[in-house]
């Protein structure tokens, strides 16, 4: 997913981080508000995960999107 794709899906995106990524305040989201980078920065910071498995679940999640029978946060937290 690239920046833009990220920052148009962002409102449905933020509902779904909330539930994988439950260490992330209502103020991470905030301060990311849409911005892949600063996103990916505050999981890294919150989660101690790399990029690559950050980028990884964003990717997986994007990918399910629009897809028929797609269940909501079908992504799978990296690990």
């Amino acid at each position: 997913m690239n920046a833009d794709q990220f920052k148009g899906k962002w409102v449905q995106f933020k509902g779904e981080v909330k539930q994988k990524w439950g260490k992330l305040t209502d103020d991470d989201l905030t301060q990311a508000e849409g911005n892949y980078d600063k996103f990916i920065g505050k999981v890294q910071e919150r989660y101690g995960d790399s990029k690559e498995e950050v980028v990884r679940w964003v990717d997986d999640w994007y990918a399910q999107q629009g897809k028929p029978g797609a269940k909501s946060g079908e992504a799978p937290r990296p690990r």
